[in-house]
C-alpha cells in the first residue's frame, strides 16, 4: 500500500502560494504509515525509487506551471510513525518546520529509519521530559538533534540546486 500511496501524491490537489505557507503545508502534506507487513516486506530501493518517480511527476506538474521556486521534501516523523512528503514554494533550506534540521539529496537514511521503525508512532519512557516548564538549555545540553530531510527542486527549471549540489 505504501508504494500506491507515495504514487498518488503526485495526482493530488496541488497548491503553491508563497504569499501563504499554511495552506501550502495544509494542502500539500501528507503523512503517510505501513503495517509491520508492508514494511517487512518493502526495501529501501523500492521505496526511494517511488518517491523519486512521485518527484519526478511533481517536477513536470510544477514546472508546466511556471511556478518559480518549489521543493518536493520528505521526512520521517518519529513521533507520528509515519513517513512524511511535502511541497513547497521555498529553498531547501527554509521549510516550516520548528526545529532544526539537515537538507539531504540523499532520500536512502529517511527511508532506512522509517522502514526499520518497529513500533511506529511509540516513544520510549527514556526519552521523554516531565511537563510544565521548558528546562533552560545550557551549552552542555544542545536540545534534539537535527533530523534528516529528503529536499529535490521540483521548481522551475535552474529555481535553485538541490542539498549538496555544488556544482
Amino acid at each position: 500500500m505504501l508504494l500506491t500511496w507515495i504514487a498518488e501524491i503526485a495526482d493530488e490537489p496541488l497548491v503553491l502560494e508563497p504569499a501563504d505557507r499554511q495552506v501550502e503545508c495544509e494542502t500539500n502534506t501528507w503523512r503517510l504509515g505501513a503495517g509491520p507487513d508492508d514494511r517487512g516486506s518493502l526495501s529501501v530501493p523500492q521505496v526511494v525509487a517511488a518517491l523519486e518517480r512521485t518527484a519526478t511527476a511533481l517536477r513536470d506538474r510544477i514546472r508546466d506551471l511556471d511556478s518559480g521556486a518549489a521543493t518536493f521534501y520528505v521526512w520521517h516523523d518519529v513521533q507520528a510513525g509515519a513517513l512524511c512528503c511535502s511541497t513547497g514554494s521555498v529553498p531547501p533550506d527554509d521549510l516550516p518546520f520548528g526545529g532544526e534540521y539537515v537538507p539531504s539529496g540523499d532520500p536512502g537514511p529517511v527511508v532506512e529509519g522509517f522502514l526499520a521503525d518497529d513500533e511506529p508512532g511509540v516513544a520510549g519512557w527514556a526519552g521523554l521530559e516531565p511537563c510544565g516548564e521548558e528546562p533552560e538549555r545550557t551549552g552542555e545540553d544542545p536540545g534534539p538533534a537535527p533530523f534528516q530531510v529528503w529536499v529535490t527542486d521540483v521548481g522551475t527549471a535552474g529555481s535553485y540546486r538541490e542539498a549538496g549540489d555544488h556544482r
